[in-house]
């Protein structure tokens, strides 16, 4: 997978598809993202991937014969995201809204679509809450908070301590977290899973992802002897924090990230040696073992073909994913009324193993796909290697003592 990563899309000669205009029997969908400010980079990364699977499925025929037409709109911040959504839904006139990548975004978007009746379709967000308010026409195919919290704990107990030799109830974990819902989130329930597994925790702290300093974090960490630093960032704070942590010296023996910044390259160029054995439990990646995840390579030259780079992270593939699912449920349901789309999605099943992500998909009452994993990787000579689960699996964790 890494050889066909670095194919260039020069050498595959094709060009990108436009999304064309829609006509009188077009299926116009919303497209939700961050298109500028700071999650601009990886809202746009998670669009690509819904990109991708319209255009496959409007190459196979639309939604039962009808083109689908994508209709953007910027959502950089959680008051940008209901005006938004407003636009798409009484302007435009879409049928369903994607999105989105930030939970603040997700959040504030839906609480305009639900009550108006338009079917919300969530492909990246993580916090719980999306599907847990009790709208019926919110669903969610992607992994939650509590399941990035609970693989972070996990890769303590199941991988850097067996790596280190040692007890994982001897280690001291630093909890830290930027203090928007995702972060706030996942740190919440890390704290929840290391007391449940009776885990030290000696520092647990927010901070704003928009800090220009976060010195003062890092001497907590290292006046408290931390060995493991559970951070859950976006891009900027998670370089800003790496490099302040070799200013002050501090070595802990492990970082494990939760998605977000550690996923990114452009995060791993900025740090260079210093992202080099860092952990991090995130969404599938496009590097991961084809073995357990059918249409992987497939996604890839897609990928390669519309935008002439390897994917930037892994949030293309699961919206590209996500997407796939919705839209034949779009299909399946035969019909715009909501009821319908809903029970199109309860009834939607694919066993794990069957995607390109390796989910499988079924779909609690509450909307959120049951069968969504994270994947445990480690940034290795510069990639990000998946060294868990065993299925998807490239290569074997490296732990410093």
């Amino acid at each position: 997978m890494l050889r066909l990563l670095r194919i260039s899309a020069v050498a595959l000669g094709a060009a990108a598809i436009g999304l064309g205009t829609a006509h009188a029997a077009d299926v116009k969908i919303g497209a939700l993202y961050p298109f500028s400010g700071g999650l601009a980079q990886l809202g746009d990364e998670s669009f690509r991937g819904l990109q991708i699977a319209v255009e496959e499925r409007n190459a196979a025929g639309g939604i039962n014969g009808n083109k689908i037409v994508l209709v953007k709109a910027d959502a950089a911040d959680a008051e940008q995201a209901a005006i938004g959504a407003q636009h798409l839904i009484s302007t435009e006139k879409v049928a369903a809204v994607f999105g989105s990548y930030a939970s603040g975004i997700s959040l504030a978007a839906t609480q305009v679509t639900d009550p108006a009746g338009v079917p919300y379709f969530e492909l990246g967000a993580v916090a719980d809450t999306v599907t847990g308010r009790g709208f019926r026409h919110v669903f969610r195919s992607n992994p939650t908070a509590r399941n990035f919290a609970e693989r972070t704990i996990e890769a303590v107990v199941k991988v850097v301590a067996p790596g280190l030799k040692v007890d994982p109830k001897t280690l001291k974990l630093a909890i830290i977290y930027e203090d928007g819902p995702y972060g706030t989130l996942v740190g919440g329930y890390q704290k929840e899973e290391a007391k449940r597994l009776g885990l030290t925790v000696v520092e647990s702290q927010s901070y704003s992802a928009k800090s220009l300093d976060l010195a003062s974090l890092v001497q907590r960490l290292k006046g408290a002897g931390a060995d493991i630093v559970l951070q859950t960032s976006y891009k900027n704070d998670t370089i800003l924090f790496f490099r302040q942590a070799a200013t002050a010296g501090f070595k802990p023996k492990a970082f494990i990230g939760a998605g977000g910044g550690y996923s990114l390259n452009d995060t791993a160029s900025a740090l260079g040696t210093a992202m080099e054995g860092v952990f991090n439990v995130d969404f599938p990646q496009a590097t991961m073992g084809e073995a357990g995840a059918p249409g992987l390579r497939s996604f890839v030259i897609s990928y390669v073909r519309q935008y002439f780079m390897a994917p930037r992270s892994g949030h293309s593939l699961v919206n590209y994913v996500g997407a796939k699912a919705f839209l034949d449920i779009l299909a399946n349901a035969k019909s715009a009324d909501k009821e319908k789309i809903r029970e199109a999605v309860l009834a939607y099943k694919k066993a794990p193993g069957t995607t390109a992500t390796g989910w499988g998909f079924q779909f609690s009452e509450t909307g959120q796909n049951q069968l969504a994993t994270a994947n445990l990787m480690q940034w290795q000579r510069g990639n990000p290697v998946t060294i868990y689960p065993a299925s998807v699996a490239t290569g074997k964790p490296i732990t410093r003592r």
